[in-house]
């Protein structure tokens, strides 16, 4: 099957059924918006939307979708809600996906995870239709060694903080319902197929969460302050949303098709070379923003953070045939110009934006 991203592949969506959790986040938001523009059938399962600045408030009011208000840890009400809805696709986004929070409620932050995805996965294995599942986890479910080096897929599950280690969990639950029920080997029997994605740290337009490199330079440009970096020596694989939104759409088309070929793990992040400091993505942000400067911000008492991660992404470049179309500092420069919109423009820029991305 092709798998390059364009309008033609991703026309597969059309008319399937896709549930969605965690869709008032903000990944969530971006990917329902692009399913919405693919003539997809949309249902969506999360918490409240935290901030009515949010991508999701905005594109709420535009596109028609089933909206439903609940939490993942609520089994019944979950498996309910899947159930009614005999999905085509589920893409499961909904986590507690920030890493400074996990310390503040780090049980929480594994039984949203880890027991949330299980709660998912057993709603879809009581499914008797045709079901295929991509569940989002992190760049950080690794062993984090801390040094010059590209993980892959195959490397060893980890985490120092509660975040990292419960996203590790959630990929032993994955892998555990891979083998115990939705066996590849099997799938003309139970016809369910699972794959976990592993992205990189993602930037776009419409994300106003706390402790999130963006969303805090905005605020303190928009506020005349300087912009206090807490690690600005750390290294991430810093890419666009709709970088691994694609990533996740086309995996889902070929584990569709070969659930034995696809099932498994995949990273989705920037190229090998086009991994920046935070010091570096500030500057640029400034730049591309026109005004502004940063401050150190260091704090020896902060929670720990990884200083450098890094993605090695050949897996999903041989076999999905994907890879990003936006370098980092195009990245920052398309995250930048969202924000600069007025909020009379900004569903129209969204759709825009994912419509010169498919272009690319």
């Amino acid at each position: 099957m092709e798998s390059v991203v364009n309008e033609n592949s991703l026309s597969y969506y059309k008319g399937k059924k896709v549930f969605i959790t965690g869709h008032t986040g903000f990944k969530g938001a971006w990917l329902i918006n692009w399913l919405h523009l693919l003539e997809a059938n949309i249902k969506g399962y999360a918490l409240e939307a935290e901030n009515e600045k949010g991508l999701f408030t905005i594109i709420a009011k535009e596109i028609w979708f089933e909206n439903v208000i609940g939490d993942i840890r609520d089994k019944e009400k979950l498996q309910t809600a899947i159930q009614n809805f005999q999905p085509d696709f589920v893409f499961h986004l909904a986590a507690q996906a920030l890493v400074r929070r996990s310390y503040e409620i780090p049980a929480e932050t594994f039984e949203v995870n880890a027991i949330g995805t299980a709660n998912v996965l057993e709603a879809v294995n009581k499914l008797s239709n045709k079901c295929t599942v991509i569940v989002i986890t992190t760049d950080k479910v690794y062993e984090n060694r801390e040094i010059n080096y590209h993980y892959k897929e195959t490397d060893e599950l980890g985490g120092y903080d509660p975040y990292s280690a419960s996203k590790a969990a959630t990929e032993i639950v994955v892998s555990s319902f891979r083998n115990s029920f939705f066996n590849p080997k099997k799938y003309s029997a139970h016809q369910k197929a699972v794959a976990s994605a592993r992205a990189g740290n993602v930037i776009g337009g419409g994300d106003w969460n706390k402790d999130r490199i963006i969303p805090d330079i905005i605020r303190s440009l928009v506020a005349g302050e300087p912009v206090a970096v807490r690690n600005p020596n750390a290294v991430r694989p810093w890419q666009h949303v709709l970088e691994p939104l694609s990533g996740y759409l086309v995996l889902g088309i070929l584990l569709k098709e070969d659930a034995n070929k696809f099932s498994g793990a995949y990273n989705f992040g920037p190229l090998p070379d086009d991994h920046l400091a935070v010091k570096e993505l500030v500057k640029i942000a400034l730049d591309c923003w026109g005004s502004g400067n940063w401050l150190d911000n260091a704090d020896a008492t902060q929670p720990h953070e990884a200083g450098i991660l890094q993605l090695d992404i050949s897996k999903a470049k041989k076999e999905l045939h994907w890879q990003p179309k936006l370098s980092s500092k195009e990245a920052v420069q398309w995250t930048i110009d969202w924000y600069k919109q007025s909020v009379e423009n900004i569903f129209e820029y969204t759709v825009q934006q994912i419509k010169n991305y498919q272009q690319k």
